[in-house]
């Protein structure tokens, strides 16, 4: 007997408002096999910033978490889905993120018992934001998250950081002009909610390393997948 395999499904969320003349965005939903037996953990994963959501490492880790086990969407923020270069107001990214968590919940039958919002760079941002307006999640997984402008770790940006009550998962390169390691573990110190720091040696901010590494993509997706999925397994106690 074959069992069936995951499954792809490209949708559109629609918008609460209109924005940049759009009334919806783009959306692949990773619909995992035997679903929705099991734990029914469902993820959301957003782009950064200078991307959409066929980002080389989101769409990675998109597919392997669906391949594994989880209910996976990645999406477009509407400034990308507009092909604009300037992100939208946090407002409008907020309303975005949160559409997509409704997709997961459009079928009562098949619904995530479990969630946790994961992003790159700004949507690691928007993510935490969302959880601070009241979105339950069991976990927020954070990649490459913008600490600070690029190579100056003493303007940092972190207030969100310090509201923000689920646990946290921070993936962060050691090449990341836009995080400094050093200052990311002395920030977290002084977060109240759990965390957690994975370095990912010689990573840029795009993840990205150098060939002198000896290291390619699918490795470094490898990595991400693991800690992201142990951490998430642990965060909800199995």
């Amino acid at each position: 007997m074959v069992e069936p395999s995951a499954r792809y499904e490209e949708i559109k969320i629609p918008l609460p408002d209109s924005v940049h003349g759009l009334e919806e965005v783009s959306a692949v939903l990773g619909i995992p096999r035997w679903w929705p037996t099991g734990a029914r953990v469902g993820v959301v994963l957003a782009h950064g910033l200078g991307s959409d959501m066929n980002d080389a490492t989101l769409t990675q880790l998109h597919r392997d978490l669906t391949e594994s086990r989880f209910l996976c969407l990645r999406f477009n923020f509407p400034f990308a889905e507009g092909g604009k270069r300037r992100p939208d107001e946090m407002q409008v990214l907020r309303r975005c993120f949160r559409s997509a968590i409704n997709v997961l919940a459009r079928d009562p039958t098949a619904a995530a018992a479990h969630l946790f919002l994961a992003g790159k760079g700004l949507g690691g941002q928007v993510a935490a934001e969302v959880t601070i307006s009241r979105v339950r999640a069991d976990g927020l997984i954070l990649m490459g998250y913008p600490l600070h402008p690029a190579s100056k770790p003493n303007e940092l940006s972190a207030d969100q950081l310090y509201r923000v009550v689920s646990p946290m998962l921070f993936i962060q390169g050691t090449r990341d002009r836009y995080c400094s390691v050093d200052v990311l573990r002395q920030t977290l110190g002084r977060v109240g909610a759990p965390t957690a720091l994975h370095v990912v040696h010689e990573a840029d901010h795009q993840f990205k390393v150098l060939k002198k590494s000896g290291r390619t993509e699918q490795e470094i997706g490898q990595e991400i997948l693991g800690v992201t999925e142990g951490w998430m397994d642990k965060a909800l106690g199995s």
